[in-house]
């Protein structure tokens, strides 16, 4: 074994640090959303996928979702053809279908940032950090309820890292902030610290609308009207049930022609049967009904069809991810979206772990390297996710950031221009001898392979010298420079000012508690 202390081993130390020292001057770049240059992976049989279909289109006719405390969405279902009895819908065989011709295929989503406006569809993928969970945890605090800092945090850590390209909704639940007025907080924090496009509150059908009045201050009314900047996220109460207030803040999204994602949260097992095929039927189903009703309510508004898939364990009943059932049905979503011709969310780095451990990698990658061969659209829950979606771990958002860089590097697909042929390479060495020193490897070597502001490279004994740090060390300093070294986008004072009036004027209004809207 070599002696970490041998005459040498300093200079060689300072070296590589300064090396490294000089790769992390280097400004990160913030990436483009990605155009994959990847086939999609199409898991299921032309058979498979028409039972599917067919079985979703039985549940609709036969069985029925249903609609619950909204009369509007029921008015809507009955006025155009569907079987209405008290809150249950029964939709005939190929309506929902036909209602979606005239969703778009693709829609942009306008950020502040033009170079940051993104596509849903086709070859793009768009990743999105983690959205939702009450809790936050770090090496050095713990887990603890978030804090509006804390989602101020995360909002930065999402616009610096370079392969997140969509700030996505509540990347934690600022639990200091009461409930009812809290979504003000979160949306006006999306615009504020970020130039790049995110997600609106949709718990109600009046935070629903606040967050499309903040977007009309900021973007203007005639721009909105013509333009989605903002995402709705719509979850359905699987199985087969829509509450009032999610229906109510779907018709306030697509009344104002913003995206809306509509989203069965579907546990096989739990909120679904225990087999993959019978929960996909099911997710299409809802979803199928979800989305129809966006066009009923506005013709033409963008809308995305989703999914959460997971699977409940059957010893203890606690959610899993990253389960090669679950992949399935990664690859089942993406695959019916682009039969029905709408854009698909799905996927992320999805796990059970409490911590940034070797369980959290590998339920994250069995989760995220197949949404991406699958093709979906927007990937949601990205970066950050633990504990089923309790809880935004600091360092694991960092971890998988750089995972999501990686995964932008893979899409790109292989270079096959002259340099990435290499034949200049390849004669100048020849037989026997080795490419360290050829002038194309000197031209390329910089930026010749993806390096990983996480990963630890060196030799033991290196390893050793700088402190034997864990991956979760690392990504625990990652995270602190990247928050120092934040560069405030800047919003146009006027706007600014309009919005927190806005904001002051609605809290005057609002009581602490979430409100039925």
């Amino acid at each position: 074994m070599s002696d970490p202390s041998a005459p040498g081993r300093p200079h060689r130390a300072v070296s590589r640090e300064t090396r490294r020292a000089a790769r992390e001057q280097r400004k990160a770049v913030k990436l483009p959303y990605i155009r994959r240059k990847l086939p999609t992976v199409e898991l299921l049989s032309s058979e498979a996928v028409e039972i599917i279909e067919a079985n979703a289109e039985t549940i609709l006719e036969e069985i029925g979702i249903e609609f619950r405390r909204d009369p509007e969405s029921l008015r809507l279902w009955r006025e155009a053809g569907a079987d209405v009895i008290g809150e249950r819908v029964r939709i005939p065989r190929g309506l929902a279908r036909s209602l979606l011709r005239t969703a778009p295929r693709e829609f942009m989503l306008h950020a502040r940032n033009p170079e940051r406006t993104v596509r849903f569809g086709g070859d793009a993928t768009v990743f999105s950090p983690v959205g939702g969970p009450p809790f936050v945890t770090d090496l050095d605090r713990g887990r603890r309820y978030g804090t509006l800092e804390d989602l101020h945090n995360f909002i930065k850590l999402a616009h610096m890292a370079p392969a997140i390209h969509f700030s996505g909704g509540s990347t934690v639940e600022p639990m200091d902030i009461p409930a009812g007025k809290r979504h003000l907080d979160v949306q006006y924090a999306f615009f504020r610290y970020s130039d790049q496009g995110c997600e609106a509150t949709p718990e109600t059908p009046g935070h629903a609308a606040d967050a499309v009045d903040m977007a009309r201050l900021l973007f203007g009314a005639d721009f909105l009207e013509q333009n989605a900047v903002v995402l709705g996220n719509i979850n359905s109460n699987s199985p087969l049930t829509f509450d009032g207030r999610m229906l109510g803040a779907l018709r306030v999204f697509a009344g104002a022609n913003q995206g809306t994602i509509i989203v069965p949260a579907v546990l096989a097992g739990a909120m679904g049967p225990v087999t993959t095929a019978g929960c996909m039927s099911e997710i299409l189903a809802e979803t199928l009904a979800g989305m129809a009703l966006t066009q009923l309510v506005r013709p033409g508004s963008p809308v995305i069809m989703g999914s959460f898939v997971g699977a409940i364990s059957m010893r203890t009943g606690a959610p899993t991810f990253g389960t090669p059932e679950a992949t399935q049905m990664i690859f089942a979503t993406a695959q019916l979206a682009r039969r029905l011709g709408v854009p698909c969310r799905s996927g992320g780095s999805l796990c059970s772990s409490k911590i940034a451990d070797a369980q959290a990698g590998y339920e994250s990658a069995n989760t995220l390297l197949p949404t991406l061969l699958a093709g979906v659209n927007l990937v949601t829950h990205a970066a950050g996710w633990l504990e089923g979606g309790l809880v935004s771990g600091y360092e694991k958002f960092v971890m998988d950031a750089d995972q999501l860089a990686m995964m932008q590097a893979l899409a790109s697909g292989m270079d096959i221009s002259e340099r990435g042929q290499a034949l200049d390479a390849i004669r100048e060495v020849g037989p026997g001898g080795h490419f360290l020193g050829c002038a194309h490897t000197q031209a390329n070597f910089e930026d010749a392979f993806y390096q990983s502001k996480i990963a630890d490279y060196s030799s033991y004994e290196q390893w050793a010298i700088e402190g034997s740090l864990s991956a979760e060390q690392r990504a625990n300093k990652v995270w602190k420079k990247m928050l120092a070294e934040y560069e405030d986008p800047g919003l146009d004072p006027a706007r600014d000012e309009a919005l927190l009036d806005y904001m002051a004027r609605r809290r005057a209004t609002l009581t602490d508690a979430i409100e039925e809207e």
